[in-house]
């Protein structure tokens, strides 16, 4: 089976080529900028066909003004333009297909020094040793030091700059063995803010609160951020601090949904969740906060392509499915059933048992062949429509320890 990966490294680059990466950097915004600048004059001063343009035509038309206008673009690549163009474009497809189908997507807005830095390379792009070699930057050290896994044949690298640190991310087109059915059975998993993960089979996996174990500390250095003079050294200092704090919270909550989510590809065949509705759960300003921690969107994308990957079968429930009013044991269903009651009491047969576990086991009958329809509810088994599977971060060992 051919599937198309993302692998990421951290690089190590020295005074010289950290120059470089920001140059490659500033290059790229500069590009997004100007394209999107000139696609708002169009728009605004032509009628008709004229008024749009496409990433082939803005690259051409650079191209014609960089050695007049921006001779210092030489000094960079030319793929970091010409793929910044190419993301612009995307973006305003994007846009105005969500305007056509309805779907709420933001038009495209101007990059600022300093935020999200990231440029994409095309071209030659090979490893050597405890090096990656990228067009114009030259062979740059890895910081790992164990033997890359990357395999397959490269289509392109995007380097990113987070807090102080780059990071290249190789996204390689490979071959793997056709999967086969894990050997567990199915499961049902209830996602909460507590506990991250409630498994039918009664396994909890307790939530590592990225954000919230650090939000103390978190208030404390941007408060001190924002005592210090804009464009000062010490300014700089505490945004970057800023800015490390909001990498391991970032990493922290990555690490829990990557174990959560190999572990469940790779155990059982069927696997059971909700379709959440995350915008209209984050509107609950006591809970938001807690909702964003835990990153349900994240879950659900990570768990689509490992059950591609590993031979899973991913089966969405319904938005409107009443796992937790439902009764698992008679089928009785609450009328109301607020976020405080923990413990789920069946007024019908009696049953007792933890909320969540409840709704775990209502979702593991979805996938049972005497209830495929799950109780009258419609049932989508996940597909890849665009057949492309990506991963976007380091694949990691599993190192679970589930809490009974």
């Amino acid at each position: 089976m051919l599937v198309t990966k993302a692998y990421r490294y951290e690089l190590d680059p020295n005074n010289r080529q950290r120059t470089h990466l920001h140059q490659h950097a500033g290059v790229a915004r500069f590009a997004y900028n100007w394209g999107l600048e000139q696609r708002i004059r169009l728009f605004k001063e032509l009628q008709g066909t004229d008024r749009f343009t496409d990433a082939i035509k803005q690259h051409k038309l650079l191209n014609s003004l960089k050695k007049s206008q921006f001779p210092w673009m030489y000094q960079c690549s030319k793929c970091a333009p010409q793929e910044a163009l190419r993301d612009l474009h995307r973006a305003i497809h994007n846009f105005y297909h969500g305007m056509k189908t309805g779907r709420k997507v933001g038009f495209p807005r101007f990059k600022r020094k300093g935020v999200r830095d990231s440029f994409r390379l095309t071209g030659t792009i090979r490893f050597k040793g405890r090096r990656i070699q990228l067009p114009r930057l030259g062979e740059i050290r890895i910081k790992e030091k164990r033997e890359r896994y990357c395999r397959g044949r490269i289509l392109s690298a995007t380097v990113r700059r987070r807090a102080s640190r780059w990071y290249v991310s190789i996204t390689v087109e490979e071959e793997i063995p056709d999967p086969k059915s894990p050997p567990g059975g199915a499961v049902g998993v209830d996602l909460g803010i507590k506990v991250l993960a409630t498994l039918s089979d009664g396994t909890a996996f307790q939530n590592p609160l990225a954000l919230g174990r650090k939000l103390r500390k978190l208030k404390q250095v941007s408060r001190s951020l924002s005592r210090k003079k804009k464009g000062s050294k010490n300014g700089e200092k505490a945004r970057l601090r800023l800015a490390k704090m909001y990498l391991k919270i970032f990493n922290i909550r990555q690490d829990a949904l990557q174990k959560l989510t190999t572990y469940l590809a790779k155990s059982h065949s069927r696997i059971v969740i909700e379709d959440l509705g995350v915008s209209g759960m984050m509107k609950n300003r006591r809970l938001a906060r807690a909702i964003a921690d835990v990153g349900f969107y994240e879950f659900r994308r990570k768990l689509e392509y490992k059950c591609i990957w590993y031979g899973s079968q991913l089966i969405i429930a319904p938005r409107l499915y009443p796992s937790s009013k439902r009764c698992s044991h008679c089928g009785h269903k609450k009328m109301e059933l607020s976020l405080d009651q923990r413990e789920y009491h069946c007024e019908q047969c009696g049953l007792k048992i933890n909320r969540d576990l409840n709704a775990a086991l209502n979702l593991v009958a979805v996938s049972l062949p005497e209830t495929q329809n799950a109780c009258g509810e419609d049932v989508r088994l996940h597909t890849d429509p665009l057949g492309l599977v990506k991963q976007t971060s380091t694949n990691q060992e599993l190192n679970i320890s589930p809490e009974p």
